[in-house]
């Protein structure tokens, strides 16, 4: 016998998925409560201050970033039992900002990078076939509206209120080519550090980094979105890849 809870439930997870309202990312998350996240590696902080002009060691060499040549793309996934009637999602930017500097070390090396909530893009065709077989059904137009008008919300980046998203790394760990840099991450006006490896290459006037991680919605202080008792979840996990070029100032 069905009961009348479980058709709701599972007419509930039809409407969430088959509507616009489909999220992505955190768009189908909210912001944790203060309490700490169990899985964060640090718990999300005040929020964050403005950030200044970088300073840049003596000696570094400054690069700015070319948001022609560079893409940040970020892999979401359905979870649940009843994950099948949703999609997995694509979200990607290319129109970053910012700057880096190169020392002879990692320790004398960072960069700060900024990139605008409204700049990013749902499931673009290229960028989903990029992302291979699981990705290759078509997202209706409806539904990627819907769920990069969400993403946007007060409910998740509130880009009317926190409109830029912020990565700063003021050193690098480690040797090159491959250092790792300890990146504050700053969406919706608070900060979170993550670990991020990456390969360095530079010669002449241009400098690119590149790497890819798994990365939780709970490291960023969100908390995955679940409905009718966890039957249609948000995974907590990404996959993050991005490239970015930067040019020699001088």
């Amino acid at each position: 016998m069905v009961t009348h809870s479980h058709s709701r439930a599972v007419r509930d997870a039809r409407a969430l998925f088959a509507a616009p309202a489909l999220a992505l990312l955190a768009a189908c998350s909210v912001p944790r409560p203060e309490a700490e996240a169990p899985h964060a590696r640090i718990p999300p902080a005040a929020p964050a201050e403005p950030t200044g002009a970088s300073v840049i060691p003596e000696g570094a060499r400054r690069y700015e970033v070319d948001p022609e040549r560079s893409e940040l793309s970020i892999r979401v996934f359905r979870a649940g039992p009843l994950a099948r009637l949703g999609h997995d999602h694509v979200i990607t930017t290319s129109r970053e900002s910012g700057s880096a500097w190169l020392g002879k070390e990692p320790a004398g090396s960072g960069f700060e990078m900024r990139f605008a909530g409204a700049d990013l893009v749902v499931d673009d065709a290229e960028a989903r076939r990029a992302a291979g077989e699981a990705f290759a059904a078509p997202v209706p137009d409806t539904a990627r509206e819907g769920t990069r008008r969400n993403l946007l919300g007060p409910m998740v980046l509130d880009a009317a209120n926190h409109p830029e998203i912020v990565l700063r790394a003021d050193r690098l760990e480690g040797r090159w080519p491959r250092p790792v840099a300890r990146v504050g991450v700053t969406v919706r006006g608070r900060a979170a550090d993550v670990a991020v490896p990456l390969l360095v290459e530079h010669g002449g006037d241009e400098l690119r980094a590149s790497g890819s991680l798994r990365l939780r919605q709970t490291d960023l202080g969100l908390v995955p979105f679940s409905v009718a008792g966890g039957a249609i979840q948000v995974g907590d996990e990404l996959e993050v890849e991005f490239r970015v070029v930067a040019l020699a100032t001088r």
